[in-house]
């Protein structure tokens, strides 16, 4: 199955909305809009409390943004924090807003589904992304074989018994299982806020912890 294409799965887009949200937070010190952020939040907690990643760990997030993810962890003591972008305006937000607060993350402009071998040579204990996924599967431009390049990205990335995390409002709990099946397997599922409708309780967005193969 494949979702219906979208503006959000296009380059042109992010770049349009980052280079807005650069020049606001240059001339405004405003951040940008923060995505899922009541999900964040309870991922966060989550991390926190969990014994499968420490303070040492090393952690990437996959289509960093504004780079708001990787702050709130900074806050929290996490040392060896990465963020990478195919946008490069995002990922001079990020790393304008990293430098304003004095944060030591570091960022760099990567498209997992279009880059070499040697882009992702380094492997992370913790690969995180919330939306990135969502936003390749909305492509316009053949979304199954970019989602397909994606998971064989992510997985290289992923250190032996590493975590990945992902985040997503476009696919269930259930989809994304199935979907990564090859290279990983749920270690966790996150609770999200749930909604009825029509008599059937149903979650707005979908967090899913795996353990690669």
């Amino acid at each position: 199955m494949e979702l219906p294409s979208s503006q959000l799965g296009t380059k042109e887009y992010w770049d349009a909305q980052y280079e807005h949200e650069l020049a606001n937070f240059e001339s405004h010190g405003d951040i940008g809009e923060i995505w899922f952020e009541d999900s964040v939040d309870r991922l966060l907690e989550w991390i926190l409390d969990t014994d499968l990643i420490t303070t040492q760990s090393s952690i990437i997030d996959i289509g960093c943004g504004n780079g708001a993810f990787l702050l709130n962890l900074a806050a929290e003591g996490f040392t060896s924090l990465h963020g990478i972008d195919y946008s490069q305006k995002a990922v001079e937000l990020a790393q304008a807003i990293a430098a304003q607060k004095e944060m030591n993350i570091s960022y760099k402009k990567v498209d997992l589904v279009n880059c070499n071998e040697e882009s992702l040579a380094i492997e992370y204990d913790v690969c995180h992304d919330k939306g990135t996924y969502d936003a390749v599967s909305l492509c316009p431009d053949d979304p199954s074989s970019k989602r397909a390049a994606y998971m064989k990205a992510i997985h290289r990335m992923t250190r032996k018994n590493g975590l990945f995390i992902i985040t997503s409002c476009n696919w269930t709990q259930e989809e994304l299982s199935e979907q990564f099946s090859d290279y990983f397997i749920v270690e966790h599922i996150i609770p999200m806020p749930t909604f009825m409708f029509g008599g059937k309780v149903g979650s707005r967005v979908s967090s899913v912890v795996f353990k690669k193969k």
